[in-house]
């Protein structure tokens, strides 16, 4: 049964034109997906993937069109029948400059994204975002909470790449400083289902993070370095990803260390002084990305 399985893919993946999207269906950290040139390249991966590559999380592959556009991510609450939009963010995942390298947990992030509005921002609505709630009501699932919309833009149209049901990370640090409403009430009539009529202040300011990481990350990498540099920042707040205190000093704890949010009117203005924070914080080995935002008018 697996090698028929296993053909039928082949067969699938024939009738593609380069490059090849491999994805595995569960979580795998982030590292799940695969995007190859080589028809042959992509049929080893694919047997590999689903011999278990990616333990449980590929024992499904998901075999894709390759979409070429600037992707982002869109946010709604759900009571299962209405929803309330929360402000879109863009993040970068990729561990080198120019998006290159391996897969991480997310080295930065931007909200609102420049070209997520107007009439972009009003196909999601109607094309994605509303008949996924329907869906999830038709469906019968009794579901209540967040969902995320990983989607791609190509010349001016919104695709979905990936769906979860949760805030991501690290957009979560830059969506949730940008609500200005009391969240509290909103989850409260969420979890009642009356969440009909009601909408969330944001701010109009832009919000930018950037991740500082351990030397090596997203591959092996040293814990326990003393971070200096901690402090009380004006317009931008660090977040605490993976670190620890013991002695009275603040030490790395993980790959994501610290994350640096910032406001300003517009993101490279942000971006500037999350940059300044990073710079001003130090523990050895200490890498960030500095072209966030890159590929963003």
């Amino acid at each position: 049964m697996a090698m028929e399985v296993h053909k039928e893919a082949f067969s699938f993946l024939e009738t593609l034109q380069p490059p090849y999207v491999l994805k595995a269906d569960g979580l795998a950290a982030g590292k799940g997906v695969l995007i190859l040139d080589d028809i042959e390249d992509a049929k080893k991966e694919l047997d590999a993937m689903l011999d278990g590559k990616f333990g449980s999380a590929s024992e499904r592959v998901v075999i894709e069109e390759f979409l070429d556009g600037i992707e982002m991510s869109a946010f709604a609450l759900t009571d299962g029948n209405d929803y309330v939009m929360l402000p879109n963010a863009k993040d970068y995942k990729r561990i080198g400059e120019g998006d290159t390298g391996l897969n991480t947990g997310g080295m930065g992030a931007i909200s609102p994204v420049p070209f997520a509005k107007g009439e972009f921002m009003k196909k999601v609505e109607e094309k994605v975002i509303q008949p996924t709630i329907d869906g999830i009501r038709m469906e019968g699932y009794n579901y209540k909470g967040f969902v995320f919309f990983g989607l791609i833009n190509v010349e001016g149209e919104p695709f979905v790449i990936e769906y979860n049901i949760r805030l991501g990370d690290p957009e979560t640090e830059v969506i949730i400083p940008r609500i200005k409403s009391d969240l509290v009430p909103v989850l409260v009539a969420c979890a009642q289902g009356k969440l009909a009529g009601m909408t969330l202040e944001t701010d109009d300011r832009s919000a930018t993070t950037v991740m500082l990481v351990s030397g090596g990350y997203p591959e092996a990498y040293e814990k326990g370095k003393k971070i200096e540099g901690l402090g009380d920042y004006e317009d931008s707040i660090v977040f605490h990803a993976g670190t620890k205190t013991e002695d009275g000093n603040v030490l790395t704890n993980g790959g994501r260390v610290l994350s640096i949010t910032s406001y300003a009117d517009d993101f490279r203005q942000a971006l500037k002084k999350s940059y300044e924070v990073a710079d001003q914080i130090n523990f050895d080995k200490k890498y960030f990305r500095r072209d966030i935002g890159f590929d963003l008018n």
